[in-house]
């Protein structure tokens, strides 16, 4: 997920992978696709149903009927001979007389005037030879590489087959569409402007249940791709990046996610253990710490968190690290304690440096559900929030939730995580991730 040719966190969009990367790449959609079946399976259903309640199934062609053979069958009627009319004989032709001999031609050899001799043409100029050119082999001309089909294309490209069920897109289906889309998350707003993207240019036409899953993946695709953006690398030293999220939203895990992959990458990290009130958290960071050679600052529990993070950010600088990830506790059950906490921890860093912390990631649970517009909301106000990371896609049915956040607000979608191994949190890819939501089948 890092690369350290690039300043970003992932390939930028539009950047033509290689072989391997899109191996990776098409390995991540893969997995992604098989651990969201509890949102792509309870789609299919609904649109299953849907089409099923007013649809019809394809009319079979009857087959055509062989005409009957002539010299076939009882039933083949022969014609009636007819009598042949008497053909009267033709008179005899008279016999041509003979034509008389022409007389022969006079010659006129002698009275015909000599003809005078054609003038000799002039010499021509004496003609240089040609040298004819080394013989070096032309250059080979590298072969063009055939264009690279987008996911969008591929998804599209997919033609039901004809015996599939369809159903006419009319107002009564559109509002079933709309439903389902919301009761998978989706959210009222989007659920309406996705459909009616949908449905514009096509009411009246018949869909099936595999076009109307590319049509529904291609939709989201379109609302989620102006926030599919990489974590931002930034030469500064260290790169603060400060981590915001409720409690078991995964923000420890991710962090410990992003730290190997980050010194996989070649980049030198230190985390801060600055959720100090739980001593789980701590325990966990220094396992994912000690797995991937990252130091752990950790203090004992109950110390003051923006100390520690000043600290961490001494040390870091000293060392000459890349990166600081700093923890941070997640109680919203005291929304004025948790903001006063962040706000000091900003005050303290900014003290060592005017434009720290670079990033702040909030760490969402999908399990949420419509839970996780809330939590944008409180830590829009309690911290300056530029990026999303969403969590345990692999676990619920409400992933639609994601296309909520992205169509209401607007917030960078960084990462994306479907378990628990490092390489299951990946960069989000928007049309990935709408065709691994709908379920849709995509084409070579």
């Amino acid at each position: 997920m890092v690369r350290t040719s690039q300043p970003r966190f992932s390939p930028a969009r539009g950047h033509v992978r290689s072989g391997g990367e899109r191996g990776r790449a098409m390995s991540f959609f893969k997995k992604l696709k098989d651990r969201m079946f509890k949102s792509s399976s309870k789609l299919e259903e609904g649109l299953e149903s849907i089409v099923e309640e007013g649809g019809e199934p394809a009319a079979e062609r009857p087959s055509p009927t062989p005409s009957p053979s002539p010299d076939r069958g009882t039933d083949a009627v022969a014609a009636p001979p007819s009598t042949p009319e008497p053909v009267a004989e033709p008179d005899p032709e008279p016999i041509p007389e003979p034509a008389p001999e022409p007389d022969p031609p006079v010659e006129e050899e002698a009275s015909r005037p000599a003809l005078e001799p054609a003038p000799e043409p002039e010499p021509s100029p004496p003609v240089e030879p040609v040298v004819p050119p080394l013989d070096v082999p032309p250059a080979p001309v590298p072969a063009a590489e055939p264009p690279q089909r987008g996911l969008l294309g591929r998804l599209l490209d997919r033609v039901a087959p004809p015996s599939a069920p369809r159903r006419v897109l009319d107002d009564e289906m559109l509002e079933q569409l709309e439903e389902l889309l919301i009761a998978s998350d989706m959210g009222v707003d989007t659920a309406l402007r996705v459909t009616a993207n949908l449905a514009e240019g096509r009411m009246g036409r018949k869909l099936s249940v595999p076009e109307i899953k590319s049509l529904l993946a291609a939709e989201i695709a379109r609302v989620m791709e102006p926030v599919a953006t990489p974590l931002p690398i930034f030469p500064k030293k260290p790169q603060v990046v400060l981590v915001v999220g409720v409690n078991g939203s995964g923000k420890t895990t991710t962090i410990g996610k992003l730290a190997s992959q980050f010194r996989a990458a070649g980049k030198s990290v230190v985390i801060a253990a600055g959720d100090t009130f739980r001593a789980a958290a701590v325990e966990q960071l220094k396992v994912w710490g000690e797995r991937a050679g990252v130091p752990v600052m950790a203090a004992d529990q109950g110390t003051d968190p923006a100390s520690l993070a000043f600290e961490a950010h001494k040390r870091a600088e000293a060392e000459g690290a890349d990166l600081l990830m700093i923890d941070t506790a997640g109680r919203l059950q005291n929304r004025a304690d948790l903001m006063e906490e962040l706000a000091k921890i900003v005050r303290v860093l900014r003290k060592r440096d005017e434009s720290a912390p670079h990033n702040t990631l909030l760490v969402l649970d999908a399990t949420t559900g419509q839970n996780a517009l809330e939590q944008v909301k409180v830590f829009r106000q309690v911290a300056d929030v530029t990026g999303l990371v969403m969590t345990k896609l692999d676990g619920t049915a409400r992933g639609g939730v994601l296309v909520a956040l992205a169509d209401k607000f607007g917030l960078p979608i960084h990462a994306i995580g479907v378990g628990e191994q490092i390489d299951d949190l990946q960069p989000f890819d928007p049309e990935e991730f709408a065709a691994a939501l709908t379920g849709a089948e995509i084409g070579e």
